[in-house]
């Protein structure tokens, strides 16, 4: 069992274990001795969290003692890291970030040499490394001492391949808003749509290190769909603090989530005979009016768990080229090795461009089941099965909803939170199995 690696990396709250600057160092270390070489490069880079200046200072030290040369590209969004780890032939790339989460937390997500996230048999030697005790005293010395590089030019070689993905296609007459929650993309983002001709209306384009993803960006899109209204822009787009998710308002300022744009993008491109294999991949929880809209067009439907890292696996293995998840991770293997946000909004405007018509009206292929899902803080995670009251209430409400709806209960990945999601043709189903299946889980992971 991984004891460090969650489904995306390492993460917690900044400057308390794990995510200190001593583990940090022994990440740099450890990722060195396992995916390095002398004088490889590795590219390094981060949001834009206050303790991201402490996490990078030590894994840079951690990887120049061991003889790889750091290409440090400053906040970048991941997927930017991603694509210039391959693209600059660097070793593997690292990425210091907690996504979505709340500025005091932070995160360490690595990069294979191909861009991928890497598979779990590598995060444990790593991991077997670091908690290894011998690492310590690991190191080269003299000229075998590697060198750090700050990359000048590491925004212009992604805002090119951003744009390349589209072909550089004219946004000329599109008014939008952009929300980049004060993270990675806040410089990035606009600069990339006004290049392509669109009117840009920023929002949350002022990171001081502590407002990341604070009541902004993909989690709290309500900010970005009021900004449309005031605006009359024609979309908006609210990243999370990485840029790797992205989600979406109409001109209304009503959310148009990741289920509707992988269905929209899937009927495009099976439409353009550009589906692989006429499937999507998306985790279970994605709706399943999605499942059913894509039944009655033809399009197969894989599902796999929940993280995104999961939904690239399959895509990979299977040969698809759309997936994601609800949450707004969208994937194009076709440009991108990972959720790319900034690619997903420029092929959903492009899909606008193309199809004149506004986004509402594309968003309008399925009928969305009634769902909601529950999120909070437990005392301890223990494993479902070892439970007594909560799975009992999970198989009632199973066999209640029969084929007409479906539960899933799980742990998070990333934070010390269970979420529980509860689908069904009625609000009232809904309402009432959230609230039976909340009170069992309080009552065996809250109560000492």
């Amino acid at each position: 069992m991984r004891k460090l690696f969650g489904t995306d990396g390492i993460r917690g709250k900044a400057n308390t274990y794990p995510i200190t600057p001593e583990l940090a160092l022994l990440v740099g270390k450890a990722t060195a001795k396992v995916l390095g070489g002398a004088h490889r490069r590795v590219i390094v880079g981060k949001d834009t969290r206050i303790s991201g200046y402490m996490l990078e200072t030590a894994i840079t030290s951690g990887l120049l003692s061991m003889g790889m040369d750091v290409l440090s590209v400053g906040p970048m969004p991941t997927p930017a890291v991603a694509h210039l780890t391959k693209s600059m032939g660097a070793a593997c790339g690292i990425m210091i970030t907690a996504s979505h989460n709340p500025a005091c937390d932070n995160g360490i997500k690595i990069f294979a040499e191909d861009g991928f996230k890497l598979p779990d048999s590598i995060e444990l030697e790593i991991e077997k490394e670091i908690l290894g005790g011998q690492l310590g005293e690991a190191g080269v010395s003299g000229e075998s001492i590697g060198k750090a590089y700050r990359i000048e030019d590491a925004r212009g070689r992604y805002i090119s391949y951003a744009k390349g993905s589209v072909r550089d296609l004219s946004l000329r007459g599109l008014k939008i808003v952009l929300d980049c929650a004060n993270g990675a993309a806040y410089s990035i983002a606009p600069m990339i749509f006004r290049e392509l001709g669109a009117e840009v209306i920023e929002s949350a384009v002022k990171p001081d290190g502590l407002n990341i993803n604070a009541g902004c960006g993909a989690l709290h899109s309500e900010n970005v769909g009021r900004l449309v209204r005031e605006h009359r822009a024609d979309v908006g787009i609210a990243f999370d603090g990485d840029a790797d998710r992205v989600i979406f308002c109409d001109s209304e300022g009503n959310e148009v989530n990741g289920d509707r744009i992988i269905g929209m993008i899937a009927l495009a491109y099976q439409k353009e005979k550009k589906l692989a294999s006429d499937t999507v991949v998306v985790t279970g929880m994605s709706n399943l009016g999605l499942m059913r809209a894509m039944k009655k067009a033809g399009i197969k439907v894989e599902v796999t768990d929940v993280g995104d890292r999961y939904v690239i696996e399959r895509m990979r293995a299977g040969g698809f080229n759309v997936g994601g998840e609800q949450s707004g991770h969208i994937i194009f293997l076709d440009y991108a090795t990972t959720g790319d946000g900034i690619i997903t909004a420029l092929h959903v405007l492009k899909h606008m461009k193309e199809t004149g018509q506004p986004l509402a009206e594309l968003a309008r292929f399925m009928t969305v089941f009634p769902q909601q899902l529950k999120s909070f803080a437990v005392a301890r995670k223990v494993p479902l099965a070892d439970l007594t009251h909560l799975p009992a209430e999970i198989e009632a409400c199973g066999s209640a909803l029969g084929d007409s709806g479906r539960t899933i209960v799980r742990y998070s990945g990333t934070e010390n939170k269970i979420r529980i999601l509860v689908e069904a043709e009625s609000d009232e189903d809904v309402r009432i199995w959230i609230e039976r299946l909340t009170v069992a889980a309080n009552r065996e992971l809250n109560n000492d």
